[in-house]
């Protein structure tokens, strides 16, 4: 697990926003060990990290990483999957409180499944809650602590908050994970510019 250079146990309780509810649909659900990964789905991600790591251009770099944000999307539960798809619909449509409804049902249901979160993080980012976003990224991360995306969205959270140093760290964090996020590397060199200039 990667260690971020925050003060106290959580950056997100340090907003100090409330909590977000979180709605039960009436959904009967499947039972939470079919979400449980295979060796088999283990070994395949292992194997995705490795050549991700190893790509030598942006172009195989997107395409592995497709594959590992297809595998990391396996629930493993039917009903869990519609519940992503439900509220990855409602963030391409930019219905982000559809969107948190559809993700905490399926964090709720699916406490142990990193895309749930990942989702909400999403949605509560682009309403501006940064606490509860933290809150989700810091949790994907404890569950997937190779989750590149997650890291970059701690960063970028980082960075609108203003914590320039942190942020910094943590682009760094989510290029040793993937070295081919052209994104997260302009982020990181930009930071490092601005940073360099402080000290001055």
């Amino acid at each position: 697990m990667y260690s971020l250079p925050l003060a106290g146990p959580s950056l997100a309780q340090e907003t100090d926003l409330p909590p977000i509810p979180m709605p039960r649909p009436g959904i009967e659900l499947d039972a939470p060990s079919a979400m449980a990964p295979t060796d088999a789905d283990r070994s395949e991600e292992d194997e995705l990290l490795m050549r991700l790591r190893e790509a030598e251009t942006p172009e195989q770099g997107a395409r592995i990483t497709n594959q590992i944000m297809t595998l990391w999307s396996k629930s493993g539960s039917a009903t869990m999957d519609l519940l992503l798809r439900r509220g990855r619909n409602a963030a391409e449509r930019q219905n982000w409180e559809a969107a948190i409804d559809h993700f905490s049902a399926l964090v709720d249901h699916a406490p142990d499944f990193a895309e749930g979160y990942m989702g909400r993080a999403l949605a509560f980012y682009n309403t501006e809650r940064w606490g509860p976003a933290i809150a989700d990224l810091e949790q994907v991360l404890a569950l997937n602590p190779h989750h590149f995306g997650a890291m970059r969205g701690l960063a970028t959270v980082m960075e609108q908050l203003g914590m320039e140093e942190e942020a910094h760290a943590a682009y760094g964090m989510a290029l040793d994970l993937n070295p081919t996020d052209a994104d997260a590397r302009e982020a990181r060199d930009r930071l490092e510019l601005g940073l360099r200039g402080t000290s001055l």
